[in-house]
């Protein structure tokens, strides 16, 4: 299999460095993953386009300066003739940072990568050795429709998923339901005071309550002895008994369920698996949990509540594990539910949540430190994310007329699909643009910041909405291909097929500024893959589309595509259908589509 670009790179670094190691008599164990590592685009354009940092952290192993060492390495790599052919200028700067920058034939090099692996350039294989990572997000407690901040939860689970497995990582999707406690007891009873036909407003309905419209219509569906499924459970079917308020709440809780996995379907999420809280209890993991940190010497009684001696983990206070009427505090089973993640093999677990949740993570850790079962320090991971803010013709929009107090995921994805009509027309709706709106919007800014979703710019067709500015960008790409009569695997295995100098010189033809900025951009895909899993950052992946987005309208507009000289043209076709090839690799790792015309 060819070398990419940035492989052979680090295959010359490596052998500089083995032929220095070696003059040195100081053999050094480093492979080409750890060179190629340290390759990055450097922080300033004038420093060329491609930077290593591995002379500085070689400098203490070969007890040498790093400037020295950097020298050493880019002699040695200006006298390798392939490496002449790739660079025009190899310049060492600052500290001893190796800085390259390449010849307009090499930059296009990008090109030829893209058209040997179009669906998975940039991507990572995952080895019989990946890292197998199971993230948990939405986990929404069955108790009402899913918001928008569990719209986010899904579109930052559901992206951050794919760009590990993109990064080589072996990627589970877990939905976690809280089905146990206080609040589904509220759900309940809920149901059961309205098929009594108690109303909201009436003193007699429970004082904590849901009061949504949702449910009146599980209270309706109950006493029509209906029956529900979840997506992964056998059917419930309601006796129609008001007295039985267990049935009534395992109905409502199926229900709900069946209701969330409707709305994540068409939002386009999938799960491996659904986790049940009340499965802890009743397989006994629980239990087993809270002996186990008895045994471990970690936990004491105090006014008759049992406490884990959580500070010796790093928590600021002790916590309470079971309270003096012998009820479980909510971390309990928290802690058994990830050990049942680091039992079923793991090595790391990722948790999107909301930013509530912060008081959770060191007790949880804690816990797990302290029943001594090996399980690294850090596990799990946490990403928390900030609310969002809905606005609609300029308005906050705070409560759902479902719902009743909040806005609906199902809400954000109608309300961001519709289309115009004539006036005397039902307002219809897109629920694939709907969907492409809310995914591209809720992981287009870091979890951690809070967010306004602007509903009307969801819906403009204009560049301001980075939705639509991105997508017409892959439509206009298509749209040339469609005009010069041909498509992307005719002009993709056009220049697999040529080889040598051929091919050197149609790339060679891309020397228009336009032209080496858009092809810079193209190369900087794989990158901005690995920082999205590595930072735990989707959001960076939003960032850098709109910008391919804007290169790419930028080039467009200044260089002609079709032009009488076949070189140039076939060089210029073969830029346009590896953008449009990188946007939709980038909007699918979104959950976004990428159509063709606009």
């Amino acid at each position: 299999m060819l070398k990419s670009q940035r492989e052979q790179l680090a295959a010359a670094l490596l052998e500089s460095l083995h032929q220095l190691a070696t003059s040195l008599g100081r053999p050094l164990e480093f492979d080409q993953a750890m060179v190629e590592e340290s390759l990055d685009k450097p922080r300033q354009a004038e420093h060329g386009d491609i930077a290593s940092n591995i002379a500085l952290r070689l400098a203490k192993p070969l007890a040498m300066p790093p400037a020295k060492i950097g020298q050493t390495i880019a002699d040695s790599l200006r006298a390798d003739r392939q490496m002449q052919a790739v660079c025009e200028e190899i310049s060492v700067a600052g500290p001893g940072f190796i800085n390259l920058r390449l010849r307009p034939a090499a930059r296009a090099s990008v090109l030829t990568e893209i058209a040997r692996n179009p669906q998975s350039f940039g991507f990572t294989p995952v080895g019989a050795d990946a890292a197998h990572v199971l993230i948990e997000f939405v986990s929404a407690n069955p108790t009402g429709p899913l918001h928008v901040g569990h719209g986010r939860q899904a579109a930052l689970g559901d992206s951050l998923a794919c760009m590990l497995t993109a990064s080589g990582c072996r990627v589970s999707r877990e939905f976690y339901y809280n089905d146990a406690g206080a609040q589904i007891h509220n759900l309940a009873i809920s149901v059961q005071a309205r098929a009594r036909g108690i109303a909201h407003d009436d003193p007699a309905f429970p004082a904590d309550g849901y009061r949504g419209a949702y449910i009146d219509e599980i209270a309706q569906a109950y006493c029509q002895k209906k029956t529900v499924s979840a997506f992964d459970g056998a059917p419930v079917t309601s006796s129609g008994d008001l007295e039985q308020l267990d049935a009534i709440r395992r109905f409502a809780v199926t229900y709900l369920r069946h209701e969330q996995d409707l709305d994540l379907r068409a939002f386009g999420v999938a799960f491996d698996r659904y986790y049940l809280e009340s499965s802890l209890y009743a397989d006994g993991r629980v239990d087993a949990a809270v002996s186990a940190l008895v045994a471990s010497g970690h936990t004491y009684t105090h006014e008759g509540a049992l406490w884990l001696r959580s500070t010796s983990f790093g928590d600021d206070k002790d916590r309470v594990m079971r309270k003096s009427d012998g009820s479980y505090t909510y971390f309990v089973p928290d802690v058994a539910y990830h050990v049942t993640k680091w039992e079923r093999g793991f090595s790391r677990a990722i948790n999107i949540q909301g930013s509530d949740h912060h008081g959770t993570i060191a007790r949880v850790r804690a816990g797990l430190q302290a029943l001594g079962m090996g399980i690294a320090q850090g596990f799990p991971d946490y990403v928390l994310h900030k609310m969002v803010t809905v606005m609609r013709g300029g308005q906050e929009v705070k409560i759902s007329k479902r719902a009743g107090s909040y806005v609906t995921l199902r809400d954000l994805i109608t309300w961001s699909g519709e289309i115009d009509n004539p006036l005397d027309q039902p307002i219809a709706v897109d629920e694939q643009r709907g969907r492409d709106a809310v995914r591209f919007f809720l992981v287009s800014r870091k979890a951690d910041s809070e967010f306004v979703f602007d509903v009307d710019l969801a819906l403009s067709r204009s560049e301001d909405n980075p939705v639509y500015y991105i997508q017409y960008a892959h439509a206009r790409c298509c749209s040339v291909l469609q005009q010069a009569e041909t498509d992307v695997d005719r002009v993709f295995s056009s220049i697999v097929q040529r080889a040598g100098d051929p091919a050197q010189e149609i790339l060679g033809r891309l020397h228009a500024p336009k032209e080496q900025g858009l092809l810079n951009r193209l190369s900087e895909f794989p990158d901005v893959i690995r920082y999205c899993a590595q930072e735990l950052s989707p959001h960076l992946m939003a960032f850098y589309l709109r910008d391919l987005a804007g290169d790419f309208h930028g080039f467009y507009n200044s260089e002609r595509v079709l032009v009488d000289d076949p070189a140039l043209r076939e060089a210029r076709l073969l830029l346009v259908a590896a953008t449009g090839q990188v946007l939709r690799l980038g909007l699918g790792l979104l959950g976004v589509s990428a159509p063709t015309r606009m």
